[in-house]
């Protein structure tokens, strides 16, 4: 008998009843004795049928229970073993101590009981030893989630099979859009007659429907210069593997006549919606053309973004109009501004502080006051010798002013020009980036994943040499007459100089041009060797970095500098330029500590190594012949073999040309 049923209260209210006939009994019975007693028996009488009756009614429950209790753990004991849930109990040493019999058969024996987890799953293992609590994991080409309970050394497996299998689907089936571009189809046409631009049209439409039905893609073409493009991601997924050949497909069979012709690709993944897919693809296709183009951009919602290609120099443009309508442009901004703030990048090289002066004769021109922030002791050994001169410019010396007395002067109404890069993160004071709403970016790098944000206006031109070139014309495209003096084209000139190597890397008719003007309004190309000019110091210190120069792969040099000097990355820089005159080297990467405790990678390729490519994988950037990186929290040791992963996977990718 349950317990509940042997407690009196249960009984209170029929003894209760029963006390009450008692005495009503009694008292009819004083009364009239007859009564009475047939009183009494009717109650003796109801009395032993409520014993015989409560006997039963418990006899049955006890029965009832006891067959409920043999069916649950009958029940129990058939879901323990028969039910598609793997169980599974293992000891402190992980061997197996008794597994269900639907677990036994999911790896296809009899029994496991008595082996090592090490033999029979040893994936497991490290799951159980770094507390996760759950994970996927394959048996058999099954898929199983593990739920592990430690404390009891207990591992459910659950078969997820159909489930990952429809996940799979699912991902593979997303849409994916895609805008693909003629980098340069309109300055190659404007020049041929109705037949030859024909036939090029018939052939790169051929070519990419071609490549379009082969990997089972929805093409077509919008304008002259653009296709659109419908597909998945199970097909995008094939096309990563194979590196996007059709970049290189067509490059080389435009060649055949003659024609350099190349294409950029923007993809839109991850959305649902249609309409964030395109605008995707478009941000996509921005980044691959600012890249320099022939290259594939694919961008997530979350901002991450994948390039592919990018194996050729950015081909110079043959109009200057572009530099006209931005000069314009840039001269509107600074006319309704309040004051013009001129920044470039940390360390800044002479690149960076030659466009500044460029930008600060612009705002002269036009009639604004114009400052170049300068962080004087992040400088290299030739600035400061062309600070030392400007020092000596009285005119020139004030506009320079310390990243505190930027902030104090930036105003509502001030105009931020950003010079020679366009990360956040790499600007002399990103505070000024917060504080001022108008910003202008003029560089000459391939754009990046990392940017200004919402700028006013954007002229980054990767084919150029060097943001020094830029500025020159911008300054011949200024409205207003206006001479530069020499040391303002002296320090233009020193940036396309240092940065085209003597005229030597990345150099196009338009450097020339540019060197030419500059040359006309007084530059002095003696000065501008003086500024080159290194002590023996530094030469030495070069030439040991230099020395511990060994051959990795395929022509690719590394050099590791001493991990308890630091050198300053200008002399990296030198280090891996003079690493690339060698013969037989057609890349060269320098690892040294610099002097604000990061470890830096310059990096840089005759044209055959895509320098910028491996310099993005450890989130650097740059040109493709020239590029570095900065790694914090590493040692130099760290730092090459993360370098040489990179530089393997590069390779393996096949994305060398």
């Amino acid at each position: 008998m349950p317990i509940f049923q042997k407690k009196h209260i249960i009984r209170l209210p029929f003894y209760l009843l029963y006390s009450f006939a008692l005495i009503i009994t009694a008292i009819i019975t004083y009364e009239n004795w007859y009564v009475g007693a047939a009183g009494f028996a009717v109650l003796l009488g109801m009395l032993y049928l409520y014993i015989k009756m409560e006997r039963m009614i418990m006899t049955e429950l006890e029965a009832y229970i006891s067959t409920l209790s043999h069916r649950v753990k009958k029940v129990g004991t058939e879901a323990l073993m028969e039910m598609p849930i793997g169980i599974m109990l293992f000891n402190d040493d992980y061997q197996i101590e008794w597994t269900n019999s639907f677990l036994a058969s999911c790896f296809a024996e009899e029994t496991l009981v008595g082996r090592s987890l090490y033999d029979v799953l040893d994936s497991i293992v490290p799951l159980i030893k770094q507390e996760v609590e759950s994970e996927v994991v394959t048996v058999y080409d099954r898929r199983y989630k593990v739920i592990i309970k430690r404390d009891e050394r207990l591992v459910y497996f659950f078969d997820v099979t159909e489930q990952a299998t429809i996940e799979k689907l699912y991902e593979e089936e997303k849409t994916v859009f895609g805008i693909i571009f003629l980098d340069n189809y309109d300055d190659l046409t404007q020049s041929m007659d109705d037949q030859v631009k024909s036939n090029l049209n018939n052939q790169v439409t051929s070519i990419i429907n071609r490549w379009a039905n082969e990997q089972g893609i929805l093409i077509k073409r919008t304008s002259s210069e653009r296709f659109a493009a419908i597909l998945n991601e199970r097909i995008l997924s094939q096309l990563e593997r194979d590196k996007f050949s059709i970049l290189d497909h067509v490059r080389e069979e435009t060649s055949k006549q003659n024609i350099s012709l190349t294409l950029s690709i923007g993809l839109g993944i991850g959305s649902s919606s249609l309409p964030e897919l395109g605008t995707l693809a478009q941000s996509s296709l921005d980044l691959a053309l600012g890249r320099g183009g022939d290259q594939v951009a694919i961008k997530l919602p979350s901002g991450k973004v994948k390039f592919y290609g990018g194996k050729t120099n950015p081909m110079e443009k043959r109009t200057r109009v572009r530099a006209r309508v931005i000069s314009h442009a840039l001269k509107e901004l600074i006319t309704e501004s309040e004051n013009v703030i001129i920044m470039g990048h940390k360390y800044p090289d002479m690149d960076a502080i030659g466009a500044a002066i460029g930008i600060l004769k612009v705002a002269a021109v036009n009639n604004k006051k114009g400052y170049i922030v300068l962080d004087q002791e992040r400088t290299d050994s030739s600035v400061q010798k062309l600070l030392s001169e400007i020092k000596k410019d009285e005119n020139l010396w004030p506009h320079f002013v310390s990243p505190e007395e930027a902030l104090n002067m930036a105003q509502d109404q001030s105009l931020l020009v950003v010079v020679d890069t366009h990360k956040p993160s790499l600007v002399i004071e990103e505070r000024l980036l917060n504080k001022i709403d108008s910003v202008v970016v003029i560089d000459h790098h391939r754009r990046g994943e990392d940017f200004v944000k919402n700028p006013l206006l954007v002229y980054m031109e990767p084919y150029a040499s060097s943001t020094a070139e830029l500025v020159t014309e911008l300054l011949e495209y200024q409205p207003k007459r206006f001479s530069i003096n020499m040391l303002e084209a002296t320090a233009l000139l020193a940036g396309i100089i240092v940065d085209t190597k003597s005229f030597t890397l990345r150099t196009g008719s338009r450097t020339f041009d540019a060197a030419s003007f500059l040359r006309s309004q007084g530059a002095d190309t003696v000065l501008v060797q003086k500024f080159l000019k290194e002590d023996m110091d530094h030469y030495v210190r070069r030439a040991k970095i230099i020395e511990k120069a060994c051959i990795y792969k395929a022509g690719i040099a590394i050099s590791k500098a001493p991990e308890n000097v630091a050198f300053s990355p200008v002399l990296i820089a030198q280090a891996a330029d003079t690493l690339l005159s060698i013969d037989g080297v057609v890349a060269s990467f320098v690892i040294a500590k610099r002097e604000d405790d990061q470890v830096g990678i310059s990096a840089r390729s005759l044209g055959n190594v895509n320098v910028q490519v491996v310099m993005e994988g450890l989130q650097g950037g740059g040109h493709l012949t020239n590029a570095a990186t900065q790694l914090q929290n590493i040692n130099i040791d760290e730092a090459e073999n993360r370098l040489k992963e990179v530089i393997d996977e590069y390779l393996e990718g096949g994305t060398q040309s």
